[in-house]
């Protein structure tokens, strides 16, 4: 199993994915686009993660290396190679696909409970999905379902926030990855996205209940699970 993952700031790594990869035998490259790594191309891999990040997909003229990673993630997904996308890679593959992906109404912060949407129940990796769980969120932005996709899951927060297309590719806006060096580090790193609203909880909130890694970890599993055995 050769894994590639696509990782935009260094405070932004696999976190809970990192254990089921090396747990299965995963031989794992990272493409680090802060510091210009080159994209290898997809018969170099079967898995392409493609991490979270404060930019957004949007920054084009700023960052231009957004242009080639979206080109990079649909080519592996027109290559029918197993994609996830956490967050900010959620939005790149929306992107990617020529969906929009715009600032979100709310700004989603801390833990929210997603529940299961109408439309999952069409597709294999409903099963894998509660008709609610707490997860862990930080972004500002929201896409458009990209043509094809299924609609998994929403929040009273934002309406879109997880999509599949076939079988192997899942977009996830929220972070079941997420471990408390990593909130920790987002706390640090991006401060103004603490700045109060209605679904932005404190650094504190955030790591006042251990069991809710626990939770968001064991749901991760099943999702990478059964994207595993399709």
């Amino acid at each position: 199993m050769r894994v590639q993952v696509f990782q935009h700031v260094p405070f932004e790594g696999l976190g809970a994915i990192e254990p089921w990869l090396l747990a299965r035998g995963a031989r794992i490259a990272t493409t680090r686009f802060f510091a210009n790594d080159p994209i290898p191309l997809p018969d170099t891999y079967d898995w392409l993660v493609v991490m979270g990040g404060p930019m957004s997909v949007n920054d084009e003229t700023g960052l231009p290396w957004l242009r080639d990673e979206k080109r990079a993630v649909a080519a592996a997904i027109a290559a029918d190679k197993t994609v996830l996308g956490v967050c900010l890679g959620a939005q790149l593959i929306a992107s990617a696909l020529g969906a929009k992906v715009r600032p979100n109404r709310e700004r989603e912060v801390g833990w929210f409970a997603v529940e299961r949407a109408v439309a999952a129940d069409a597709h294999a990796l409903a099963a894998a999905l509660p008709a609610r769980a707490p997860v862990f969120h930080w972004h500002g932005e929201t896409f458009e379902l990209p043509p094809g996709a299924i609609h998994l899951a929403r929040s009273e927060g934002c309406e879109a926030q997880a999509f599949a297309l076939g079988p192997r590719v899942l977009g996830m806006q929220f972070h079941l990855d997420t471990t408390p060096a990593m909130i920790e580090a987002l706390a640090a790193h991006c401060p103004d996205d603490l700045r109060p609203g209605r679904f932005v909880q404190s650094r504190v909130e955030m790591l006042c209940d251990a069991t809710r890694f626990a939770s968001a970890h064991a749901l991760l599993a099943h999702w990478l699970d059964a994207l595993a055995s399709a």
